[in-house]
Parts: structure tokens; C-alpha cells; sequence
């Protein structure tokens, strides 16, 4: 991310102009609506291929005018593998007949615990009681969603959507090691390094070449828009506007964006392919965001509290 000053004072963090904050929104709204492109895309193409797919047009042709960041090989091999195989692969994989879009936009968010997790064990950072709190109250919604499995939501796909949570913290770690950097550069260099395995693995589980170059020729328009969104909108707009506004702001303003993904992918899976929100839904939902914004706000809310009291 560019390591430009943000602006305003450490003391007080005015709210976002009406501009950035429409550019906040339309992020999340893109990053929160994707999983409905994801579940149609997957009609045309088999997961691993359709992540594989991504990466290739994240890579083509931007790596040619953008410089290489300024971290080890290794570093960006570890991050691409993780995001690449582990995070989207696997959760495209679920996604594909074995957890419904809405919940996998709401379980990959516990990638927050994951990365917290690891910077336990790497960075010696102990846990605090409302981090404690925050992920006891988020596991409590994934309970109730793995005691609601059925047939679009399998216990399976539960479980792999988790792993690509802790496949995203793998990933949030390692970018953090990187230290300041440029963002996009970052995410479409790494890129080079999740193509292999993906290409790799769908050759070898989903038809071989011969079919997967039939798929390639079949596959309709809207197909291969659902690949430029996962490439150009996800991936170039998104990582490349985001790392603008945390620039222009502090991480404190910005960072709790992102808490309405879920509420983006869900609401649009419900519009766009009728999924259905019962109640359990709603309450799991809720218990995960919850636990969210506990992790998220309140050490703020306990400070300005010591204000007061």
C-alpha cells in the first residue's frame, strides 16, 4: 500500500468526505456482490479453472507496466499460493454446489480470527479478553449455520469456506511482513505464483486439457465477464482503491468498511438467486458481525469511555 502520510490529525479522525465514502461503498459493494458472479460463473466453468482464469487476466497484461514490489520471491510466492489456492480455489471449489454464495460472503470473514490467530503465534501478540469475546460471539454463528446443513449448504462446504479463511489470514500475515508497499502491485505479481497449481490441479481433477479447452470455447459471454469482474473489478479496482483511501485516511476510518461485505453478499445472493434468509440465517449472520465489530471497535470505544469515566 503506498506509504504516503494519510491525512488528519492522530488525535481526531474526521468521517470520510461524501466522495470517498461512495468509493468505500461501491468496494464493498463489488467485493460483496462478486459471490453472486462467482455462483453464475461456476455454470460455465469448473472451479479451479475459473480461478486459474482469474489470476491469468489479474497477471495479463498489467504485470508488464507495473513494477515488481519490493519484497522476496518467496514472500510473493507464499502469498499467491495462499490467496490463489487456498482462499479463492477452495472457496470457488464450495461454492460450486456445496455452501450457498450468501454464507460463504459471511464465513470467509473469519479470516479477522485467523489473522489474529497467527499474529499470536508469530508476533507474540497475546490475546486480549474482547478479542477473546469477539471470536467466541463469531464462532456462536457458525455453529448455528453447521447445525442448519442441508442441501444447498453442506457441511463440507462449511468447512472449506473456513479454510480459506485461514488460508486469507495465511495471506494477511504474510502481506504484513511485507511491509509498506503498493498493494496492487503486490496482489498482481503474487499472481504469477497461483497460476501454476491452479492450472495444475484442474487439469488433473477437472477433464484434462482437451476438456477444459472445449470449456474455454463454449463458455458464453457472460462468463467471461464474470472473469474480467473477478480480475479487474475484484481484484485491479478493488485492491488499487482501497489502498488509495487508506493513503488519504487512517486505517481506523476506513477499516470498518469492509464489516458490510456480507451483508452485500447475502442481500444480493437473496435478490439475484432468490437465496432464501430464514431466520437462523439472519441470527447467525448477525452473531458473526457482531463479533466483528467487537474485535473491530472496541478498544476506541473503551478509550473515548475512560474519557468520560
Amino acid at each position: 500500500m503506498s506509504s504516503s502520510k494519510p491525512q488528519g490529525s492522530s488525535q481526531s479522525h474526521p468521517g470520510l468526505p461524501a466522495s470517498h465514502l461512495l468509493l468505500a461503498l461501491a468496494i464493498v459493494a463489488v467485493w460483496g456482490t462478486n459471490f453472486v458472479v462467482i455462483k453464475i460463473s461456476l455454470d460455465s466453468f469448473p472451479p479451479f479453472f475459473f480461478a486459474a482464469l482469474r489470476y491469468i487476466f489479474a497477471l495479463l497484461p498489467v504485470v508488464f507496466f507495473m513494477p515488481r514490489p519490493k519484497v522476496s520471491w518467496g514472500n510473493l510466492c507464499i502469498y499467491g499460493l495462499a490467496t490463489g489456492v487456498g482462499q479463492f480455489g477452495i472457496m470457488y471449489f464450495a461454492i460450486d454446489g456445496r455452501i450457498s454464495p450468501g454464507l460463504a460472503s459471511l464465513v470467509i470473514q473469519t479470516q479477522v480470527f485467523f489473522t489474529i490467530g497467527f499474529a499470536m503465534f508469530f508476533a507474540k501478540e497475546g490475546l486480549r479478553l474482547y478479542q477473546a469475546v469477539a471470536v467466541a460471539v463469531a464462532m456462536t454463528g457458525l455453529v448455528i449455520i453447521a447445525l442448519h446443513t442441508d442441501a444447498t449448504t453442506t457441511f463440507l462446504g462449511l468447512a472449506l469456506v473456513v479454510f480459506a479463511g485461514f488460508s486469507w489470514g495465511v495471506a494477511n500475515t504474510v502481506s504484513r511482513r511485507a511491509g509498506a508497499i503498493n498493494m496492487l502491485s503486490y496482489v498482481v505479481w503474487a499472481s504469477a505464483f497461483s497460476i501454476p497449481p491452479l492450472l495444475i490441479t484442474s487439469i488433473i481433477f477437472e477433464g484434462g486439457l482437451n476438456h477444459l479447452w472445449e470449456v474455454t470455447l463454449a463458455a458464453p459471454v457472460g462468463a467471461w465477464v464474470g472473469v474480467l469482474w473477478q480480475s479487474w473489478a475484484n481484484t485491479l479496482f478493488g485492491y488499487a482503491a482501497w489502498g488509495w483511501l487508506l493513503s488519504k485516511h487512517p486505517a481506523v476510518v476506513v477499516a470498518p468498511a469492509p464489516l458490510l461485505v456480507p451483508i452485500f453478499g447475502m442481500g444480493a445472493s437473496a435478490f439475484f438467486l432468490g437465496e432464501a434468509l430464514p431466520s437462523w440465517k439472519v441470527m447467525a449472520a448477525g452473531l458473526v458481525i457482531a463479533g466483528l465489530v467487537v474485535n473491530l471497535f472496541w478498544p476506541a470505544l473503551r478509550d473515548k469511555s475512560r474519557q468520560y469515566f
